[in-house]
C-alpha cells in the first residue's frame, strides 16, 4: 500500500525556491498561522529548531515564513521580496534559532502579534510541501491539513461543542473526526473538526454561536 495520495506528493509541489521542506512547506506554515490568527500581525517572532535554524537563510525558510505570514502561497512571485514587502507594511520581523533538539528537523514555532490579540503556533514540514500544526496557544494538535478541517476558539461553556455540533447535522455535514482541547475548566477551548467536504457559509454560520471567538477553515 502507497503512503503517497496523489501524484503531487511524488512530484512535488509548484513553489519558488530550492527545497519543498524548507521553502513551500515554511511558506504553507506561515499562510495557516495567518488565517488562524485571521489579520496581519504587527510583529512576529519565529523560533527555528534544527534543519529549520541552521538553513534557514540559504534555503529560503525565512522569506517563506514570512510570506506565508503576508498572504502569499509558495509559487507566488513576490515570495522572495516578502522580507522587504513585510517592512513596508509595518510588520516587524524576528529570527531566532535555538540549539535545542526539537520533536522534528523541519520544525518552527511562531508567535505573531497586533496589539493585545497574540497567537503562538508550532508547525512542522514533513516534506513535498505537506505541514502538520502540533501547538496552537499551548494546545497540543495535530492538523495536517489533508481533509477539510474547521478549527473553532472558543469559551469552555457548557452546551457549545452541542450547538456546534447540532449545525453541522441541520447542514447534512459528516464529521469525520472531532477533537476539543481546553486551557482549563471554564477558560479558552479549541475545536478541531475534519469533515467529507466544506459547506459555503457555514464558517459564519458557526461564528454566530454564543461563546465562539473564532472559526478557521483549512482544504
Amino acid at each position: 500500500m502507497t503512503q503517497y495520495k496523489s501524484v503531487f506528493d511524488i512530484i512535488g509541489p509548484v513553489m519558488i525556491g530550492p527545497s519543498s521542506s524548507h521553502t513551500a512547506g515554511a511558506a504553507r506554515i506561515g499562510r495557516v498561522v495567518r488565517s488562524i490568527f485571521g489579520e496581519q500581525p504587527e510583529q512576529v517572532d519565529l523560533y527555528l529548531y534544527e534543519s529549520f535554524a541552521k538553513t534557514y537563510r540559504g534555503h529560503g525558510t525565512d522569506i517563506a515564513l514570512v510570506g506565508g505570514l503576508l498572504g502569499m502561497e509558495p509559487d507566488d512571485e513576490k515570495l522572495a521580496d516578502s522580507i522587504k514587502i513585510a517592512h513596508e507594511k509595518g510588520m516587524q520581523v524576528t529570527f531566532v534559532p535555538k540549539p535545542e533538539k526539537s520533536e522534528h528537523p523541519n520544525l518552527v514555532k511562531l508567535v505573531v502579534r497586533k496589539g493585545t490579540h497574540t497567537l503562538s503556533c508550532t508547525g512542522i514540514s514533513i516534506g513535498g510541501g505537506s505541514i502538520q500544526i502540533s501547538e496552537l496557544d499551548g494546545f497540543k494538535v495535530n492538523l495536517d491539513m489533508t481533509t477539510p478541517t474547521y478549527l473553532t476558539v472558543h469559551q469552555d461553556k457548557p452546551g457549545v461543542v452541542a450547538k456546534v455540533a447540532n449545525v453541522l447535522s441541520e447542514q447534512d455535514i459528516n464529521i469525520g473526526t472531532m477533537t476539543v482541547t481546553r486551557e482549563s475548566k471554564g477558560e479558552k477551548a479549541i475545536m478541531i473538526i475534519e469533515v467529507d467536504e466544506r459547506v459555503e457559509g457555514l464558517t459564519e454560520i458557526l461564528k454566530g454561536i454564543e461563546h465562539v471567538h473564532s472559526v478557521s477553515f483549512f482544504g
